[in-house]
């Protein structure tokens, strides 16, 4: 009997997986047809081949997208061998002789400055989650929060937020849940304190991602695309709107976790999993001074991100710093730089060159010479796109959803282009509606304590005034102080 049921069990687990593929296949498929009418729909005969190629093309990315047909990094690897072969077939007709400046642009997206600042961020992030640096820290920072339930919960979701600033949401909340999962085992199986604790820690690491421009993807891709129209934020100029709102939505939360899920206790203790270590052993001798390394690191790292102004050195060229200090001390080794998220900057770098080849190949300012015979309302279409951000982000990617809408939002806004790439950017990290939507919410709901329910909360309250408030801050920073236009 049990034979049968096992045998039964894995046909039934292989006939899954053979729905999956042919579900995959279709998907694709379909996207490819749907890309194909919408692009023959928009078709006009003063478009260019070239032109026609990339509306193609960005129709195509954003149903694989949506659908993940194919998985989301692959879909920013077709982007660069489509662009590359079809613009080599085009030009190779028109000008043969410099057809290699057509496409040498989308080939360096994989050396932008995105790439390296957020690559010098994973360094710093491995860095710290090795020698545990980030766990010494957390540790530290709850205990200055007192015994009163609500104070921890508050030095757990600023802790979580804080370092989500800089490591990645998804290392930083698994790195939270892991230390207070002791305690939260001691509670009872629906203790609503413990689901303020886990709710409460995914909800800060999306928020701190705001806080700087390593914090999240769709701020560094923001960011580049505003570059590439002349436009220069820094380091420190992003973090003077991202940081307080990081820190203002993560208190709002905060509170109102206290207000439905905060015990009647006054008093608690939470019990933090220790590290057993041989402190007289040459290991921790050698661990201490890992720390240290990583600590100077991360500090003249910073130091330089914020002073951009006036050394003049940029932040992608700082970026090298940790990567060539944390490597050449031995910290970070071979095997520790294969488990970076390089998919991550696939599908960013395609992400990239996709925007770019809008712009390059005359297709914005297509669209724009039709847009300005329109007279949109330009608050109204900042608040549509922020919550459009929201709305994709809980079903997708939150880095596909800014690599798709952002090169949109610079054709329509054309005469303040500043705006609504920003709002787009932040407005990604305050979609917490699903489990799914985001990868601190998934690592919260597997600990199996959460239910889908919970996180609906956060998500249709931050789903709303979360645009609100950013837009609101965009504007007053960026077109008013700034003078921005």
């Amino acid at each position: 009997m049990a034979d049968s049921r096992g045998v039964s069990l894995k046909l039934m687990s292989q006939f899954q997986k053979v729905v999956d593929v042919q579900s995959k296949i279709i998907y694709f498929l379909l996207s490819v047809i749907v890309s194909f009418g919408l692009t023959y729909y928009l078709y006009e005969p003063a478009m260019d081949q070239a032109q026609v190629y990339v509306l193609f093309l960005l129709f195509l990315a954003v149903g694989l997208w949506i659908t993940e047909a194919i998985p989301p990094f692959a879909v920013g690897l077709l982007v660069f061998g489509f662009l590359i072969f079809s613009m080599n077939s085009y030009y190779s007709q028109i000008d043969p002789a410099n057809v290699k400046d057509y496409y040498i642009e989308y080939i360096n997206s994989w050396s932008s400055s995105v790439i390296w600042l957020m690559l010098g961020g994973f360094f710093m992030a491995e860095a710290m989650s090795k020698t545990k640096l980030d766990r010494l820290v957390f540790k530290l920072a709850v205990t200055r929060f007192g015994s009163s339930p609500k104070f921890i919960l508050l030095g757990l979701m600023l802790t979580t937020a804080l370092f989500s600033m800089i490591m990645s949401n998804t290392a930083t909340s698994a790195m939270m849940i892991a230390s207070v999962l002791p305690f939260i085992n001691t509670l009872d199986k629906d203790s609503p304190f413990s689901k303020a604790i886990l709710v409460g820690i995914a909800t800060a690491a999306s928020f701190g991602g705001m806080g700087t421009l390593i914090g999240s993807p769709p701020n560094a891709i923001a960011v580049e695309a505003l570059n590439n129209h002349g436009i220069a934020i820094g380091f420190l100029e992003w973090m003077m709107v991202g940081f307080p709102l990081a820190i203002i939505l993560t208190v709002i939360f905060w509170l109102m976790l206290t207000t439905k899920y905060i015990p009647r206790k006054k008093n608690m203790v939470i019990a933090l999993e220790e590290d057993i270590v041989d402190k007289t052993a040459p290991s921790y001798k050698f661990q201490k001074i890992k720390k240290r390394i990583v600590v100077g690191v991360l500090f003249i790292t910073l130091l330089l991100w914020l002073t951009e102004k006036a050394h003049g050195i940029p932040a992608s060229v700082v970026s090298l710093l940790p990567i060539i200090l944390l490597t050449m001390t031995g910290i970070i080794n071979g095997e520790d730089v294969r488990k970076l998220p390089w998919d991550t900057l696939m599908l960013v770098a395609g992400g990239l060159a996709l925007g770019l080849a809008i712009k390059e190949t005359g297709l914005a300012n297509h669209y724009v010479e039709k847009i300005e015979q329109f007279n949109l309302n330009f608050y109204m279409l900042v608040l549509f796109f922020g919550f459009l951000t929201v709305v994709m982000s809980n079903i997708m990617s939150n880095t596909a959803t800014a690599t798709i809408l952002i090169p949109i939002s610079i054709i329509l806004t054309f005469n303040n282009p500043i705006v609504l790439p920003l709002v787009i950017g932040f407005s990604a990290s305050t979609a917490l509606f699903l489990p799914i939507s985001t990868p601190p919410n998934a690592i919260a709901y597997s600990t199996g304590k959460l239910d889908q329910k919970d996180f609906r909360f956060a998500g249709v309250v931050f789903g709303v005034i979360g645009p609100l408030i950013i837009t609101a801050a965009i504007i007053l920073v960026f077109t008013y102080l700034y003078q921005v236009s």
